[in-house]
């Protein structure tokens, strides 16, 4: 039973691990477990799931502070950089190759080519990975691609660099997309339909 034990305390391990509560009193902890098993648990069921929640409230709270305050930063000290035009809304972008073609409306259908990006150079999206472009209503994407696609014409190649409040929110999307997340897209507008 020692290797099973010892194997059960790896799996809660590397389940701590992956929910980002690291900094855990291990010895209170192993004193929980102790506790359960004899019977004499020091706090209810209740108290304690109230407890966890709160922590991990506050861990997601801490979390989605900092990223907000990075993209900001990030956003701030790119504007710096020569070629990054920035919008009054806060969008940014920057001419990779222009076009010559049709510029879209919001209301129009666009098929472009994208890839999609955190400001860590994580790719969490791309249509040229999956090999085929992507074709969808410019008026039901987020803020940023709507804004940012009626700039170019067909055939332009231009790199957005979109805040929070012009993407995902406080939300985020998915595992993929935190909350607060600044995206970064390299977007080739192939035609406007």
């Amino acid at each position: 039973m020692d290797k099973t034990s010892y194997a059960l305390g790896m799996s809660i391990g590397h389940q701590l691990q992956q929910m980002n509560a690291t900094e855990l009193n291990i010895d209170d902890f192993s004193k929980a477990i102790r506790d359960i098993f004899a019977g004499k648990a020091a706090m209810s069921d209740m108290d304690a799931q109230a407890a966890v929640q709160a922590f991990f409230q506050q861990k997601e709270e801490e979390q989605a502070k900092a990223a907000q305050a990075e993209g900001e930063k990030f956003l701030k000290e790119n504007a710096k950089k020569p070629g990054v035009v920035t919008l009054p809304s806060g969008l940014q972008y920057e001419v990779l190759r222009e076009g010559d073609g049709k510029k879209p409306k919001a209301t129009d259908q666009v098929e472009c080519h994208y890839e999609g990006t955190l400001i860590n150079g994580q790719v969490f999206d791309s249509s040229y990975r999956r090999g085929e472009t992507a074709t969808f209503p410019l008026n039901q994407v987020i803020k940023g691609w709507t804004e940012g696609l009626q700039l170019m014409q067909e055939g332009a190649k231009y790199r957005f660099y979109i805040p929070y409040t012009l993407g995902y929110g406080a939300n985020g999307a998915g595992q993929a997309i935190p909350p607060y997340a600044t995206l970064i897209f390299d977007v080739e507008l192939i035609k406007v339909k």
